[in-house]
């Protein structure tokens, strides 16, 4: 069995996309139809910056979608290799969950540019700058985390956002109780903690107005049904029911995102080859997480090339 997974917010880089958009009109169509749905130049962004433009939740998050539903493109309409009929699953990391829907006609590719942009937006807005904060736990399991965010909060909110890998675990929540938590590392036995660059405290219970806010989008515009079911961030297991998955959705802006969980549902359901598209940070997960499994990251025409000739 193969899954599809999709990257998350980190994934992004300026230049992204270009050589596709170049080699592709499979690529500069997705490129073309997200900038019209947003009515904004975001190909521009992805290709020439700033970064700090690139960066901004509310520009990343729909770049890093349209990234990877640009690869999945160029693989099925330029080398003939359909998702549905070679993959038994897909998954995404966050924002990635929205990509993997897209790719599984759950959502249109205007509609999901749309969504994410007001998911990243409404994330931004949820929390004042400098109110919230995240960071990354390196050498923590998730008892660790958990013992660490209990000491560390102090009557603020500190809690588990991401179970990554065996190694890595992602807190989220008030500035000042993230700063503690990074402090208190080495008393918990934790190698390390670092502050991440980020601009709001996601996926934790600070984020319930971006929840709100996307249960009202999501109410206007439902996922349809999946064509291909997926394996979903809050609860790491399978969904197909277009229903749960909006009501997933809602949950996933301020619940925990149990990739580790995730992946390891789907090696027991019997995935041996995870294809990561249009990024590489997914894929190094996985192998963190089972050594035994298989990972292509498919960034480039290349990378396409090569598994497009592995799967025909």
């Amino acid at each position: 069995m193969r899954a599809f997974v999709f990257p998350g917010q980190g994934s992004q880089k300026v230049g992204m996309g270009t050589e596709l958009a170049a080699a592709s009109a499979a690529a500069r169509s997705v490129f073309e139809e997200v900038d019209d749905a947003l009515s904004q130049n975001l190909s521009t962004i992805m290709r020439d910056g700033p970064e700090e433009e690139l960066t901004l939740t509310e520009n990343a998050q729909p770049a890093i979608m349209a990234n990877a539903i640009a690869t999945l493109r160029v693989l099925e309409q330029d080398f003939g290799i359909s998702l549905a009929d070679n993959a038994g699953c897909v998954a995404g990391h966050s924002l990635g969950e929205y990509s993997a829907l897209c790719a599984v006609d759950a959502f249109s590719l205007a509609d999901t540019a749309r969504l994410l942009k007001l998911r990243g937006k409404a994330m931004q807005a949820a929390v004042p700058v400098g109110v919230g904060a995240m960071c990354a736990l390196l050498g923590a399991d998730v008892e660790k985390a958990q013992a660490l965010a209990d000491a560390a909060a102090e009557g603020e909110v500190c809690e588990l956002a991401n179970d990554n890998d065996p190694t890595q675990v992602v807190l989220s929540g008030h500035t000042g109780a993230i700063e503690r938590a990074v402090g208190l590392v080495k008393d918990h036995g934790i190698k390390r903690g670092v502050p991440l660059p980020v601009s709001a405290p996601f996926h934790c219970s600070l984020m319930q107005p971006a929840a709100d806010a996307m249960a009202e989008a999501l109410s206007e515009t439902p996922p349809q049904d999946l064509a291909v079911p997926l394996y979903a961030n809050v609860t790491a297991s399978l969904v197909d029911d277009p229903a749960q998955v909006q009501e997933l959705l809602v949950q996933q802006v301020t619940g925990r995102v149990r990739w580790r969980e995730s992946v390891m549902a789907m090696r027991a359901a019997g995935a041996e080859h995870f294809v990561e598209l249009g990024g590489k940070v997914l894929g190094p997960m996985i192998g963190r997480i089972d050594r035994e499994a298989k990972v292509s990251s498919v960034i480039t025409m290349e990378d396409i090339e090569a598994l497009a000739g592995e799967l025909s």
